[in-house]
């Protein structure tokens, strides 16, 4: 079976410094992937390699099989892959659906014949607004992203990715910032999501990895240090040991 995404010795260094050791790596179609470990184990380093913000020193990169490990970010995206990051980039003086809209026109190609704004597009505006009715934002369409609370912004962060159609969608921390007791409003959101995207994310509340993923790599100074289901990493010695605590025994 073809994995949607996969890394074959994926291997980068800075200097003196490996930051990606040989990294093997699947990801199934529909999956549900956590992406864990300690500060610095090289979980934002690896997302990047993935999505050519960084070129490995060697290894491969595959989609759907076919080699991208030199393509640039943008043909990525073209490709399927979708990403959002630690800390959200979005247009703060635009409405949630204007963010929306530039994002369905990107891949469209309408941003470059755009002679009016976005959201008189009457197709744009309808495959946005579904969108964010998916995510349980339509609400707050036509306020702007700077007078959201964190956790909205990071739901409208999702929509940007998902107005390019994915196959793919990697995220970044999609928690981080958002207080506690709403953070487990994106994974509820997520949970939603149809099973021809595949989901990659990084996250440190152990809480939300156990319930959300169905299988968790854990990275440890870039290396692979174990992989396998919730169960499986929740009762390894070495995990718990490097990284988990005896909390989750």
């Amino acid at each position: 079976m073809t994995a949607t995404l996969e890394t074959i010795g994926l291997y980068r260094t800075f200097g003196a410094l490996v930051v990606a050791d040989h990294i093997d790596f699947r990801l199934e179609k529909g999956a549900r992937h956590a992406l864990i470990g300690p500060n610095g184990a090289g979980k934002t380093t690896f997302i990047n390699l993935l999505t050519g913000r960084l070129r490995p020193s060697a290894g491969q990169v595959l989609l759907n099989g076919v080699d991208i490990t030199f393509d640039r970010p943008a043909a990525r995206v073209k490709a399927g892959i979708g990403r959002t990051f630690q800390i959200n980039a979005l247009f703060n003086d635009l409405t949630v659906l204007d963010n929306v809209c530039l994002s369905i026109a990107e891949r469209t190609g309408a941003s470059r014949l755009m002679l009016k704004p976005a959201y008189r597009h009457g197709e744009i505006v309808d495959e946005a607004m579904a969108l964010l009715y998916a995510l349980h934002i339509h609400d707050v369409c036509d306020r702007f992203v700077s007078d959201l609370p964190y956790g909205k912004q990071r739901l409208v962060e999702i929509a940007i990715a998902l107005g390019l159609r994915p196959s793919v969608l990697l995220l970044d921390e999609p928690a981080a910032g958002v207080p506690s007791h709403e953070s487990h409003v994106i994974f509820d959101v997520l949970e939603e999501f149809p099973k021809d995207i595949s989901i990659l994310f990084i996250e440190h509340d152990m809480d939300l990895v156990f319930r959300f993923a169905e299988r968790i790599t854990v990275l440890a100074g870039g290396a692979t240090l174990v992989e396998g289901t919730p169960d499986e990493i929740r009762e390894n010695q070495i995990v718990r040991d490097v990284y988990l605590g005896e909390s989750h025994g």
